[in-house]
């Protein structure tokens, strides 16, 4: 018998949850750690609680934040984006080397953000298109592109940025008296409107569908093809909003920034409940996610513990991470 004489195929997509079941889920338990590591650290330190940390805090994580709702929904349909730390570099490089040959700050950085998501498009077509497993494709553009900004460069970091720029990552909108950081606005800001296309779009419901079950959403009439190419574009270019900021907050476009920093950014979304299984995920749970890394990175120098411990806590906090999220799937 045909599909078409068995009946209309059902997808699996997650309905859109009420407050309610959102603070009975594991966005609730991954805040209540975030409170836990907070409330330690108050107590452990005298310096976590300040101002200036809590603020240098929000700052940092904005572009890991901002980058994790595009892996977000990567992760969704079942990929995986490795190339965003690269992307990263490679964005605020475009944008600045722009800015030296003289292009004004508002077209450089639409140059650097074009730049992201052609990467992101590469990304998309090879994968839907050459059916190129998502870890093998991004892993190639990680490496291509932290050796175009390499190439490029020869090494050597780009100066010299304009002072207009620099205000995207360091300027603080002065609220009641305390200085907000403007890429926290934008993360926020992002936050919503991404939210708001995963829960109230029909792209969204067509994401969601994809990592439920790709078979049955391609046969139900989804163009699964299409979705990927959109998700990986869309997570490259929120990637360059991220690489962009980071470079305006630094003063400078290294070749070397943001080394590593996938493994933030997919720590960030796991760790806030996506699931790597796919058709799980929210941009709430990476928002905590993402907070919480840093705070931990924070901790870490904090309470005097050597850097070189890094990748190894944050190794062990994805694979708590992703053992919770296993468990609470069988039950």
């Amino acid at each position: 018998m045909s599909e078409a004489a068995a009946g209309p195929v059902k997808v699996y997509a997650p309905e859109r949850r009420s407050w309610r079941e959102v603070l009975r889920s594991q966005e609730l338990g991954v805040f209540l750690i975030l409170l836990a590591m907070g409330l330690f650290l108050t107590i452990r330190t005298d310096t976590f609680l300040t101002s200036t940390n809590i603020f240098n805090i929000l700052r940092s994580f904005s572009w890991i934040a901002i980058s994790a709702f595009g892996q977000c929904m990567v992760i969704i349909t079942g990929g995986i984006d490795l190339s965003v730390g690269s992307v990263m570099a490679l964005s605020g490089l475009a944008a600045a080397m722009l800015m030296v040959a003289g292009v004004s700050v508002p077209l450089a950085v639409l140059g650097g953000l074009a730049t992201g998501a052609l990467v992101g498009l590469a990304n998309g077509l090879m994968i839907s298109k050459a059916r190129l497993p998502p870890f093998i494709a991004t892993l190639g553009t990680l490496l291509m592109a932290r050796g175009i900004t390499t190439g490029l460069t020869a090494g050597q970091p780009v100066r010299g940025l304009p002072s207009g720029f620099l205000l995207l990552g360091q300027y603080d909108i002065p609220v009641g008296g305390m200085g907000v950081p403007l890429p926290l606005v934008v993360m926020l800001v992002l936050a919503v409107l991404t939210a708001i296309f995963l829960n109230r779009t029909v792209w969204g419901y067509r994401i969601y569908a994809l990592g439920g079950n790709e078979v049955a959403a391609g046969l139900s009439g989804i163009n699964t093809a299409r979705v990927k190419i959109m998700v990986y574009t869309l997570c490259s270019f929120l990637t360059s909003i991220g690489g962009i900021l980071m470079t305006a907050r630094l003063g400078v476009a290294a070749p070397t920034a943001a080394q590593g920093y996938e493994l933030d950014v997919i720590a960030a979304a796991v760790v806030g409940g996506t699931s790597l299984t796919g058709g799980e995920g929210t941009i709430l749970g990476v928002l905590i996610g993402a907070a919480i890394m840093q705070v931990l990175r924070n901790g870490l120098v904090l309470t005097g513990v050597s850097a070189y411990w890094l990748q190894a806590v944050q190794g062990l906090v994805i694979v708590v991470a992703i053992m919770l999220d296993q468990l609470r799937r069988r039950r």
